[in-house]
């Protein structure tokens, strides 16, 4: 199976599932017990003419499978409506947010590959020594530790008791455009990032170095041995080659969980990104944003998978992908 064939398959599944998933959150907005015009329904200054007027201007007073393929049809042409709260277009409301949720996400995302790629490989090749005990040990602590009390820990202690790091938001007010600009959102950008890395560790961690351990015992690694092959050798041609493929399926499996985390982080933080968009949104019931951030984070998700697999199909171009 050729790498462009396989692509192509990615592709249609991806697609498959973005129209699936649309189909379930239309459904399951549209089943919540609320109307979406529920406050406006119990404000005495709203007539039902008018709530009426604002149903027929976003089209919710058509069959519910009218309002499905109007939807979509717009959704195809990254329209996603206007914001019931702010009476902004829902990309545009995106468009401002989803940088600094993808660059938490993508240095992340880096952080634990190469962090856990080093533990993981030193806990299994000092296996039952003291490294090894502490590293298990960590990636015990991290695999425990909820989020929000971690990063309410560090606030505590770095930003208000060694005042090092800025409680929250993204810049500071004096900063500009400029190199000053971009250095103040990275020293903005460490305590959430650090608390992100950390909780993600723990799973990673002890995968790589189960997997290690595997091949270690392995009979073709014996019988490298045999050959009186030397460490890096070994390590280069044997150890990581066969380390790297269920690796990466694993991180590519783990981006809902860091997508879906970064809620949470940028509520405590205050930074304007997705997840905090998502969370206020849910709070107001403004659906079309709602609507907006779901499908966005959906795709973000299938195409992190999808990379994922097409980086597995180039380390093994014999490997068959169904």
């Amino acid at each position: 199976m050729t790498f462009l064939t396989v692509t192509l398959q990615k592709l249609r599944y991806l697609l498959f599932m973005l129209l699936l998933i649309s189909l379930i959150s239309f459904l399951a907005i549209n089943a919540a017990p609320n109307s979406m015009f529920g406050a406006g329904e119990l404000n005495p200054n709203m007539t039902p003419e008018a709530i009426a007027k604002l149903q027929a201007i976003y089209g919710l007073n058509k069959p519910l499978h009218l309002q499905y393929y109007d939807w979509l049809k717009n959704l195809v042409q990254l329209n996603f409506g206007v914001s019931f709260v702010s009476g902004e277009e829902v990309i545009e409301s995106i468009k401002k947010r989803l940088p600094i949720t993808l660059i938490m996400n993508l240095i992340s995302l880096v952080l634990v590959f190469s962090i856990s790629l080093y533990l993981g490989i030193k806990a299994a090749l000092s296996y039952h020594k003291k490294s090894d005990y502490i590293i298990s040990q960590l990636a015990l602590t991290s695999f425990a530790m909820p989020s929000f009390y971690l990063s309410l820990l560090l606030i505590i202690f770095f930003s208000v008791e060694l005042n090092w790091f800025p409680i929250a938001g993204v810049h500071s007010i004096e900063a500009k455009e400029g190199i000053f600009y971009y250095t103040d959102m990275a020293w903005h950008l460490i305590l959430p990032i650090s608390v992100m890395v950390f909780v993600s560790l723990g799973s990673m961690i002890v995968y790589i170095r189960s997997l290690t351990l595997e091949i270690l015992k392995s009979d073709y690694y014996y019988f490298a041995q045999v050959r009186n092959l030397s460490k890096k050798v070994l390590f280069w041609r044997y150890i990581l080659p066969n380390l790297l493929p269920p690796v990466i399926t694993l991180l590519g499996l783990s981006l809902p969980g860091l997508i879906g985390g970064s809620v949470i982080l940028e509520a405590i933080f205050g930074i304007e990104g997705m997840g905090q968009l998502f969370f206020m949104s849910a709070l107001s019931r403004d659906y079309p944003v709602i609507m907006g951030v779901l499908m966005i984070t959906a795709f973000l998700t299938l195409l992190g998978n999808m990379l994922a697999d097409i980086i597995l199909t180039k380390l093994n171009p014999y490997m068959k992908r169904d």
